[in-house]
């Protein structure tokens, strides 16, 4: 690949600074959550300026006249971030199946993992910003795995699902790919700046809004379209319906790209949207492997076996407490089994849960975890 530096034209970052200095006021022109832009993006300078800027559409037409590209890359050169616009050969091509692609793309991070995403098939995994250990296990497992696979995993950072597939990923040795919904350089939700912070160290963070620009409703599913446009395959781990999941998905199926689902428990509400995608035909997804069969192939790429495969405490009274565990719902039966009192049980499966080898079920059960999470660092 070539160089990337200076790769975005003055056109394009023109474009963009008008996009991210209308951001609050079509902010106000799409108040309904989660409507979409709806070829607002798609619209000339000059008919954007006309359906969006009101009474400031003059100054704002003025401040365009008087914008200077050079001094916008030094801005982004002291943010350390790269703009490629649509115009370059580094320029992801799927953004270009997009009736209104990002006129610039503004990524942080390690600019080599462009390479990648343009060489690879990638893979969207959204979800829940609520899901349960089910889906959260899920999500882990599949981000791992693909990250393992060296297949670019994409998501929004958001909490939940999405947060998940990232930490998974990096687990995986993989490169993670966040798309947000404000400025790349911005980390939000603000809880997850670590994780923000870890994804521009092994991975990419890019967004179609310039640097310091913060979030606003509407660019939310704005950003999703760019999810689907990056990606071959759209999997949803768990998602209500309507969801932000859904619209996504919505994006990827008008782009022809595939969407997948995972299934879930049909009384549960963060999976009727699953569960709904499934009746109307995406692809059903169990494991990473089902992922992999459906980009390259039945048996084409598998990721190596420790990338998928259960991890185990070293303690070995631990091992047999998280084994009895698997196999009874009661402390009672689990201290009974491993020759325990009930006190040290509860202390042994606490520390199982807190490691991460154990998720809570219900009151009166566990489910096996893939053990120790990646956390922020």
């Amino acid at each position: 690949m070539s160089r990337v530096e200076d790769s975005a034209c003055d056109a394009c970052l023109r474009r963009a600074f008008l996009v991210g200095r209308l951001a609050p006021r079509i902010a106000g022109l799409l108040d309904r959550p989660g409507r979409r832009t709806s070829g607002l993006l798609a619209l000339s300078e000059s008919d954007l300026l006309a359906a969006v800027a009101g009474e400031r559409a003059e100054q704002i037409a003025l401040d365009l006249e008087h914008f200077a590209p050079d001094a916008e890359r030094e801005r982004l050169a002291r943010a350390r971030v790269l703009a490629l616009c649509r115009h370059a050969a580094e320029y992801p091509g799927g953004l270009r199946d997009l009736d209104d692609p990002p006129a610039a793309l503004f990524a942080a991070g390690r600019h080599e993992a462009l390479e990648l995403l343009c060489s690879e098939p990638a893979v969207a995994i959204v979800g829940t910003r609520d899901p349960s250990p089910y889906g959260t296990e899920v999500a882990r497992s599949l981000g791992r795995g693909l990250g393992a696979a060296g297949v670019p995993v994409v998501s929004g950072l958001a909490l939940g699902i999405d947060a998940t597939a990232h930490r998974g990923c990096l687990e995986g040795g993989g490169a993670a790919f966040a798309v947000l919904a404000c400025g790349p350089d911005v980390a939000y939700p603000r809880r997850h700046r670590r994780l923000h912070e870890h994804i521009r160290e092994n991975g990419l963070v890019v967004s179609e809004l310039p640097p310091g620009t913060p979030p606003f409703r509407w660019s939310f599913p704005a950003r999703n379209r760019i999810m689907a446009a990056l990606s071959r395959l759209t999997v949803v781990v768990e998602a209500a319906d309507p969801s932000g999941s859904l619209i996504t998905t919505d994006f990827a199926r008008d782009l022809g790209r595939s969407v997948a689902a995972v299934p879930g428990r049909v009384t549960s509400k963060v999976a009727r949207g699953t569960n709904g995608l499934l009746k109307d035909g995406a692809v059903p997804i169990t494991s990473t492997e089902d992922v992999l069969d459906e980009l390259f192939g039945v048996g084409a790429r598998y990721p190596p076996a420790a990338a998928h495969s259960v991890r185990e405490p070293e303690d070995p009274l631990l091992r047999h407490v998280l084994e009895s565990a698997e196999r009874m719902g009661s402390v009672a039966s689990i201290a009974k089994a491993v020759g325990l009192s009930t006190a040290e049980t509860r202390a042994a499966l606490a520390r199982l849960e807190g490691d991460g080898y154990l998720v809570r079920r219900s009151l009166d059960g566990w489910e096996r975890a893939l053990g120790p999470i990646l956390a922020d660092p």
